[in-house]
């Protein structure tokens, strides 16, 4: 077989010598600008922020979900380059018009984790990352969390007693993964 650069097909000759096989490096894939964007090695620059854009930014944010204060200007900080003065005069009007709150997000947020089947330990730890007092948000909610630990031990181990020590020590360390105080997961486990 001939190894030229030009090879017979048929009776046509095609010539492969023109053809580039080597990667195309930082060429525009697309028409689209977002994939170019997207592509593009430089990082992504912050932009400078009024006001009104910050104000707009943070609506945005809010529009999916009740969010912490502290979680609202982190997600600023990143996307924005403000002055800290005006981000906070922002955030002190959001709450004036009750559209961000922390009493809000703590409850929403502690119905959605006891909701998953989670503790007051592991929610409490969530709730002070997010900058929220877990230990008022915990104290406000109406949960008997003895009764949640019985409640998540049975959809993971059935209603049956632990057949051995070795069982139950299982059952102990995912209750305790889960968020639970040692009374709580003796309860739960002593049924």
């Amino acid at each position: 077989m001939n190894q030229s650069a030009n090879s017979s097909v048929g009776n046509r000759a095609v010539d492969n010598s023109s053809v580039d096989n080597s990667p195309a490096v930082n060429s525009s894939v697309s028409d689209d600008p977002l994939v170019d964007d997207y592509l593009s090695s430089e990082p992504e620059t912050v932009k400078s922020a009024s006001a009104k854009d910050l104000r707009l930014g943070a609506m945005n944010i809010l529009a999916r979900r009740e969010h912490s204060r502290k979680e609202v200007r982190d997600k600023l900080l990143r996307k924005f380059d403000p002055a800290v003065e005006l981000l906070d005069a922002v955030l002190d009007q959001l709450v004036a018009d009750d559209l961000l709150s922390d009493q809000r997000f703590s409850e929403a947020f502690v119905r959605w984790r006891v909701g998953k089947g989670q503790g007051p330990v592991k929610i409490r730890m969530a709730l002070r990352e997010r900058g929220v007092d877990g230990d008022a948000a915990l104290s406000e909610c109406d949960v008997d969390w003895f009764a949640l630990a019985v409640e998540v031990a049975h959809k993971r181990f059935g209603a049956r007693p632990a057949s051995d020590p070795k069982q139950r020590a299982k059952r102990m360390r995912f209750l305790q993964y889960r968020g639970f105080s040692g009374e709580q997961i003796r309860a739960a486990l002593n049924d």
